[in-house]
């Protein structure tokens, strides 16, 4: 059996595909599995790292502030669906699923065309335009919320099947992982993250709360910045604010090993991308999510949400962001470990169900 997968841009559109991918690797030992993104795009070394080969395409997205822009992205396109009609003329796949991403449409759209059968997964409450517009051309769209049925057309082709989370983070051993990682274990572990590719905003906020914990005994605080604003912050911390960090303070640019950091960790302050949701609650941790403002439909808000009418986390909206107050809640939840124990049962049973295997399930493929 042969299938391609394809999405791309951002982890939280690649990881649940890699997620898919092992399913159906687990089910079909044979099963030959192609990768198709873009060069720019974080699956050029996501993929790769997790033992997937991967071929590139050219697509980006529309301009809407620059139209005069549009020239070029619709010359790419006319390019990378000849190069999609030519990847799936040489792998002879007999199945292509899409988890998002410009890139999903020119692979998807020549699928179809060439009678393969095709599929599409959405992981967010709100979809993207991509995953709306493929809806004619699939046989089924694989939903990560109920809530994201109303914006597609043919309901016959909807499938609620969460987001799919990679085995690594239902296996994960939270003793193990703080053992790992050089936690103690009566630390108050704080992981800080704001999506694959960073969160400027939140960042900026963590700068005060890593001058009022720096050295403070009994809390650990991990920070993934991304890439393009690492440099910035260890400079604002130690040079501009003259912060000399101390042991309990770890900043990062980026972490692979998220599924160690999560089981480790006792609260989460995040973004509510539909992966990040997805991982936090299988990992059972408690949660203070700030929704970017920035993404359509507001949809990472009705991620959080999700969870925070369960009692499995709090929503804290960007507008409403004050450094001295996120401190404080910080605090709060340290020096209260019953309510942190409560959020996390909530959180845990807000998880998805596995979510890959109900997909290889739907899949007419043998």
């Amino acid at each position: 059996m042969k299938v391609i997968m394809t999405g791309g841009g951002t982890g939280g559109h690649i990881y649940p595909a890699i997620a898919i991918a092992d399913k159906i690797k687990e089910r079909y030992p044979d099963s030959q599995i192609l990768f198709v993104g873009t060069e720019y795009g974080l699956e050029k070394t996501i993929v790769p790292d997790n033992g997937y080969p991967i071929k590139f395409i050219t697509v980006s997205g529309f301009d809407r502030k620059h139209p005069l822009k549009n020239i070029e992205v619709m010359r790419k396109l006319s390019k990378g669906n000849k190069q999609a009609k030519q990847l799936i003329k040489a792998f002879e796949p007999d199945a292509v699923i899409g988890t998002g991403g410009y890139v999903c449409g020119p692979v998807v759209r020549a699928a179809h065309k060439l009678g393969v059968k095709t599929y599409t997964h959405e992981q967010n409450a709100f979809p993207g335009v991509t995953n709306k517009l493929l809806e004619n051309y699939v046989e089924h769209v694989f939903l990560g919320f109920e809530e994201a049925q109303k914006y597609f057309k043919h309901k016959k082709k909807h499938i609620l099947a969460g987001n799919p989370v990679r085995k690594a983070f239902f296996e994960a051993d939270p003793k193990a992982c703080r053992k790992k990682l050089g936690f103690a274990d009566g630390d108050f572990v704080l992981l800080v993250f704001g999506g694959s590719q960073g969160a400027g905003r939140i960042n900026k906020a963590m700068l005060s709360v890593i001058e009022a914990v720096n050295g403070m005994s009994g809390i650990q605080v991990c920070m993934a910045t991304g890439k393009r604003y690492y440099d910035a912050i260890l400079s604002e911390l130690q040079q501009e604010r003259g912060l000399k960090l101390a042991d309990n303070i770890h900043i990062l640019e980026y972490i692979n090993n998220m599924e160690e950091y999560l089981s480790a960790a006792d609260l989460v302050l995040s973004r509510s991308g539909a992966l990040t949701v997805a991982e936090v609650t299988v990992c059972g941790k408690a949660a203070i999510f700030i929704p970017s403002p920035i993404v359509t439909g507001n949809h990472q808000y009705y991620n959080a949400k999700a969870v925070a009418d369960h009692g499995g986390a709090i929503i804290l909206e960007e507008k409403d962001l004050d450094n001295e107050k996120l401190i404080a809640s910080i605090l709060k939840l340290k020096n209260d470990p019953r309510k942190v124990a409560e959020m996390s049962r909530c959180s845990k049973a807000c998880a998805p169900l596995d979510a890959a295997e109900i997909i290889c399930n739907n899949l007419d493929i043998r």
